[in-house]
């Protein structure tokens, strides 16, 4: 079985790692400075940094500061790519690149671009790049376009981002939150009215049980971790439910916590491990086991919620041997969670993309949410919903505009300001997009961000789909599979400034509906790159006629930021605000009463039809994951350090299918599944026997075009799957890897 090379979580071995990469950042004090520079962390969005000072959170803790922070901020500092390295490595050679090679290049520090029957990328002007990206914007139809930001956009870019595409006529506004907690916002919206969490981080502190499905912030989250910890010395419980056991989830040292550090913290009470795709028989399980007990809160449901008849009609009709068949979880194990829930009285309910990423994920998260609200755990402090947010201000941009549709608030404002007309209908989403691209129905794609290819289901039809666009125009720090993969015909390159980098401050918001300030700096490397507002202003001078905007305007960002107060529902202007120099809680979304948005003013329980994989003879239920040395696409490590598992190729699996595989760690096997197939080598890891993982992105190949139906969202971990023995000479649809490009480091 793979071995973690620690016995816990954190402790020294994170301590050395940072020390190894402030040695690659051109020392340890260099990088300290900037972690500490008065600007919000560039990675996760439980939010750290800004205006307080890097390293702190809005309880003002200090230090918080975690290795995905750290390598973020890193590989910003981490050199530049040469002129000469595009001339020498054709695109040809580039595509053979993975996403960790792609990632040690360095930042992109001047505009590319490579056009139908070029060989290479090619450096060009400025103003050729944006007069190309502009004749492209202004030759296609607004319907063949679509614009897309990451998480990593200000809010200021993102907000002129989506007001530019408005005005120039399109409806096709999306983000990446479509392919990750979309399906937390649809169900928290007829929960309780609104997309976001209810709950601040003060919440965290308050609370006597803590319940955490289908994520992973040990290694995605970590200074979640040290909430968990506090959660549990206080002598609340820790409850962890995930098919494959976490080492991080078991056993963290916090490296800022002497204590921890000597002793190492037990972070879970209890352990559950249901089949992938087995969270909603679970969910209905404890309610059916908490209205056995009579543990309810009667008082909570009949005065503030509706529609829990029909609910506990459902469970009643669900036995208990289809739940546990279905769940995979022991009824001792659920009897055992079930006394946990019946005795809190401040429980807190988190999830990610284990819950998200199914065909049935919306349901996934009202079978939560129902158990929340039997027991009251909602409209008071200490209690709510926490959906863990990925990327530092995918939130944000949410709130600032960048979706497919408007709230008719939202749209009225527009229309009051701008003068753009409310749209009739929805634009496309993020799936239909790319959709609409492999028709040959988009001419020009604007991506702000991010790695959209590489985000994608069925690895093999995204590529066909984007290679299919007229003109894709990337506004990027980096280098990353997209900008080769993904690429339109014309791929146009703008390099940009990370957000500690600019001269004017931007605002991020995070998981917890708090808006942070970042007063920007210098680069951290020589180069043309330019602020993300100043290109798309700048851009957008060229597409819109001339009068249409008060461009001088629309460079500032005061003058956003003021323009977001007026648009944006809970929303401040910073330069209003004077507590923590501008930072503020946006209102009415904290729920610490029990009054909510939604038409009747309740909460409300939903009937979930029972969903999970059922698996054909000799079928394996897959799901795809990162690793502790990932971020999104970005690969940092190629090998994961607390599941022990070496390369991105990993098939992990029980010990208990490894034996009836007749293979072992290091077997090369092929998996196989409607969409594709992959060669990869076993890694035997503490898995329900019957279910398979495997590395996002690189194992997207191997994911069909499914969807939640609600949220749209793609079913990254609803997948059936097979595994062959003995077939290393299979075909396999992933693009191969070959010899690294680095033999010459770009820059050097």
């Amino acid at each position: 079985m793979a071995k973690p090379q620690v016995t816990a979580a954190g402790g020294m071995a994170a301590i050395l790692y940072v020390f190894r990469k402030g040695r690659e950042a051109g020392g340890i004090l260099k990088l300290y400075k900037r972690l500490r520079s008065k600007n919000a962390c560039k990675t996760c969005a439980l939010g750290m940094g800004g205006q307080r000072g890097g390293m702190v959170n809005e309880a003002g803790h200090f230090p918080e500061v975690c290795k995905k922070s750290v390598q973020a901020q890193a590989g910003d500092m981490g050199g530049t790519i040469s002129e000469s390295y595009f001339a020498q490595h054709s695109l040809a050679q580039m595509e053979r690149l993975t996403s960790y090679e792609l990632e040690r290049l360095g930042r992109v520090a001047f505009p590319l671009m490579a056009e139908p029957g070029d060989r290479n990328y090619r450096r060009v002007s400025w103003n050729e790049a944006l007069d190309r990206a502009a004749t492209a914007l202004n030759e296609s139809h607004p319907d063949q376009t679509f614009f897309y930001s990451s998480g990593r956009a200000s809010n200021e870019a993102a907000f002129l981002m989506q007001l530019v595409a408005r005005a120039y006529g399109t409806k096709n506004i999306n983000n990446c939150s479509y392919y990750c907690h979309q399906a937390s916002g649809a169900a928290l919206a007829k929960v309780y009215g609104s997309g976001t969490a209810s709950i601040v981080l003060e919440d965290l502190g308050k609370a006597d049980f803590a319940l955490v499905a289908g994520a992973n912030p040990a290694s995605n989250h970590p200074r979640l971790i040290t909430q968990l910890v506090d959660l549990r010395r206080r002598g609340g419980r820790v409850v962890i439910i995930n098919p494959l056991r976490e080492l991080g989830l078991v056993r963290f040292r916090i490296p800022s916590d002497v204590r921890s550090m000597i002793f190492g913290s037990q972070v879970s009470d209890l352990y559950l491990q249901p089949h992938i795709g087995g969270d909603l028989a679970l969910f209905k399980s404890v309610l059916k086991g908490l209205l056995e007990k009579n543990a309810t809160d009667s008082g909570f449901i009949d005065s503030f919620t509706s529609n829990w008849e029909a609910v506990k009609s459902d469970i009643a009709g669900s036995s208990w041997d289809e739940l546990t068949l279905a769940s995979g979880v022991p009824r001792a194990q659920v009897d055992e969670l079930v006394d946990m829930v019946a005795k809190a009285k401040h429980g807190i309910v988190l999830w990610a993309m284990g819950l998200t990423h199914h065909e049935h994920g919306v349901d996934s998260i009202f079978a939560l949410a129902n158990i929340a609200l039997g027991r009251g755990w909602l409209g008071k402090p200490g209690a709510g919903f926490l959906p863990i947010r990925g990327h530092s201000n995918v939130q944000g941009v949410g709130s600032v505009g960048v979706t497919p549709e408007l709230k008719a608030s939202f749209s009225k404002k527009m229309e009051e300001l701008y003068d753009i007309a409310p749209q009739d209908g929805a634009g496309l989403d993020t799936y239909a997009s790319v959709e609409a691209a492999g028709d040959g129905k988009i001419k020009t794609a604007l991506l702000l961000g991010g790695n959209l290819f590489a985000s994608n289901p069925d690895r093999t039809w995204a590529a066909r789909s984007m290679r299919k666009i007229g003109t894709t125009i990337s506004l990027t720090t980096k280098l990353n599979e997209g900008h080769l993969h993904g690429r339109g015909q014309t791929s146009i390159i703008l390099p940009v400034l990370a957000r500690d980098e600019e001269s004017q401050s931007t605002t991020q918001e995070s998981m917890f509906s708090y808006v942070r300030v970042s007063e920007g700096g210098t680069p951290a490397v020589e180069g043309e790159m330019r602020s993300e507002v100043d290109l798309i202003a700048s851009l957008a001078e060229r597409i819109l006629p001339e009068g249409r905007f008060d461009w001088s305007a629309l460079h500032s960002h005061a003058h956003l930021r003021a323009q977001i107060a007026a648009v944006v529902p809970g929303y401040k202007n910073p330069a209003q605000v004077n507590e923590h120099g501008g930072e503020f809680q946006i209102e009415g979304r904290t729920l610490h009463t029990p009054r909510f948005s939604t038409p009747d003013g309740k909460a409300h329980f939903h009937v979930t039809p029972l969903a999970h994989l059922k698996p054909s003879t000799g079928e394996f239920r897959l799901m795809t994951l990162r690793s502790e040395g990932q971020f999104n696409t970005v690969v940092y490590e190629e090998d994961d350090l607390y599941r022990g598992v070496k390369g991105r190729d990993a098939v992990m699996m029980s010990a208990v299918d490894a034996e009836n595989l007749g293979v072992s760690d290091g077997s090369r096997v092929v998996v196989s599944t409607e969409a594709g197939q992959l060669i990869g080598t076993v890694a035997t890891v503490d898995i329900r026997p019957g279910n398979l993982a495997m590395y996002y992105p690189e194992a997207n190949v191997l994911v069909p075009r499914k969807l939640d139906p609600v949220s749209r969202t793609p079913a990254f971990k609803s997948i059936l799957a097979r595994v062959q023995v003995g077939q290393e000479t299979a075909t396999s649809s992933q693009e191969p890897t070959q010899t690294s490009l680095f033999d010459d480091k770009p820059g050097a």
